[in-house]
């Protein structure tokens, strides 16, 4: 019989607009391994006049979750360099989920009833725009049974249950599985941006709360590694000028150059990452970002009072701040040792530096070196000389200069941001396809990489961090970024986190790589 909705199954790669008819990119089938989630898309569009209410129903013995997939704005497509130009516009890319592995039923099948008749969270079938729903098999990363499965996805009418379309999909999970997920990837996590969202005062329980919603999220995704504010790291930041203090580790001024420090916010926060499936704890940048010139902001207790005693002002290689860190250093180490995460701990002195820096930031390295000898170290730079002048261990070059690194550097990692938007590079724009996004996992994989780093999982600010932003209604950081660059999770309520296309999308890459593998 004839159902009154057009429905298209689709490939997680596919983005369905509003006006675009996908239905020349139609699948029926997908493969995957037993420890693999799986992610593909159903497209729908009503065929009759107007807006009507639908439920969706998933059928299948293995475990579903549901996603509705929602546009925002993007208006910063325009970036120079790039191959084609893209219209600004709504992009699919927000994932609102519906219910997530329901329970499996009587009779075998994980049938997923998600809204209830007359909810408000029915979905809108248009006749006027394609819309799509989001369906990942196996989020949690179970080991499924190989063999050959199907999944029945119906829409039922919201106001009498009548199902108005259907889609069949041949699944087989392939009797193989993922090599164990150890490669180290960060997107640099922003606590300030957690706390002025959702509310939250540093070092609550609220924001260990948030921190653990955000930080599973991320391990489910992909991430291994997230950034550890120690001290309120020096990035994003106009000199002269600070972000939320986001300070982990407590400082006592007992006397001149002579220091206590409270470790309890930093085991708390290892602790929850830990718990969350984080692997790699990456300590935030101990110099201010493009030079190594001063010190990071550090608040301490003066004679019972806090006050801040480095910032802007500190000379980076200067005696005061120098004995701060001769004072840091073994009780940092002691700490780590005893957390059992020291090979597992990374240190940065400074976020990219230019080729006019060298000079400040040997004097900023030599330092570290010094206090940390047999730490990780690692840093984002595009300059091949840092580590040819043995200033660094581990550089962290971008993709663009990935040709020039990789012969020369031991541990090759490579990272992107609004830069590596051209030549086909891998990226995350919203102006870029998604297959410019998940091939990053075969490069990292062709080029043998040891890591890879982005800056912006939660970047909720405009640039410089000068104020909060609307990730929902403004996606470049207040006109300052190609759309995508600095954000890849929405805030959700209750200090929970809403993904995105993209970033599962993201994900799907380190999965190649580990098929690869």
């Amino acid at each position: 019989r004839m159902l009154m909705l057009k429905t298209v199954t689709l490939s997680s790669l596919h983005r369905v607009f509003p006006e675009t008819c996908p239905e020349s990119a139609a699948r029926n089938g997908f493969a995957c391994l037993k420890n693999e989630p799986f992610s593909f898309q159903v497209a729908y569009k009503d065929t009759r006049k107007g807006a009507h209410a639908v439920n969706v129903r998933i059928e299948s013995e293995l475990p579903v979750s549901l996603y509705a997939v929602q546009g925002v704005p993007v208006l910063h497509t325009d970036v120079a360099g790039m191959e084609t130009e893209a219209a600004v516009g709504i992009y699919p890319d927000l994932l609102i989920p519906k219910k997530v592995n329901p329970k499996l039923s009587n009779d075998g099948f994980w049938s997923s009833d998600y809204f209830e008749v007359g909810e408000k969270r029915l979905l809108t079938a248009l006749s006027s725009a394609w819309q799509s729903v989001w369906i990942t098999v196996n989020e949690n990363k179970k080991s499924l049974k190989a063999g050959d499965y199907k999944i029945t996805v119906k829409f039922l009418s919201g106001a009498t249950c009548e199902e108005v379309g259907r889609e069949e999909i041949s699944f087989e999970i392939i009797d193989q599985s993922l090599v164990p997920e150890t490669f180290p990837c960060t997107n640099w996590f922003h606590c300030d941006c957690l706390c002025d969202i959702h509310g939250v005062e540093p070092m609550s329980d609220d924001f260990f709360t948030a921190v653990y919603n955000y930080a599973h999220a991320a391990a489910l995704n992909g991430q291994t590694m997230l950034l550890t504010p120690c001290f309120t790291p020096p990035l994003d930041t106009p000199v002269g000028k600070e972000r939320k203090t986001i300070q982990l580790v407590g400082v006592k001024v007992v006397a001149k150059d002579k220091y206590e420090f409270d470790f309890k916010n930093l085991k708390r926060y290892i602790d929850v990452l830990k718990k969350a499936g984080i692997k790699y704890f990456e300590h935030s940048h101990l110099f201010t970002q493009w030079g190594a010139k001063h010190a990071p902001k550090v608040v301490a207790t003066v004679n019972g009072k806090e006050k801040r005693i480095f910032g802007w002002e500190t000379k980076a290689s200067g005696k005061p701040y120098r004995t701060f860190l001769e004072a840091f250093a073994p009780a940092f180490k002691k700490e780590v040792e005893d957390l059992g995460i020291k090979e597992k701990c990374w240190l940065h002195v400074s976020d990219e530096p230019n080729e006019t820096q060298i000079k400040e930031y040997k004097k900023a390295a030599n330092i570290i070196r010094e206090l940390f000898a047999d730490f990780n170290m690692l840093d984002a730079l595009s300059e091949i000389k840092y580590y040819k002048n043995g200033l660094i261990k581990t550089p962290v070059c971008g993709e663009d200069v990935a040709d020039i690194f990789r012969p020369e550097v031991k541990d090759f990692w490579t990272y992107y941001c609004c830069t590596q938007i051209y030549d086909f590079l891998p990226n995350r724009m919203f102006a870029q396809p998604s297959s410019r996004n998940r091939v990053l996992g075969v490069l990292l994989y062709k080029y043998d990489a040891k890591g890879f780093l982005q800056w912006g999982h939660n970047f909720w600010y405009a640039q410089y961090s000068k104020h909060p932003i609307n990730p929902f209604k403004v996606t470049d950081a207040g006109g300052s970024f190609p759309s995508g660059d600095s954000f890849m999770v929405y805030p959700g309520k209750n200090g929970k986190p809403l993904n995105s296309l993209r970033h599962l999308v993201f994900f799907d890459a380190f999965q190649d790589l580990r098929a690869l593998k």
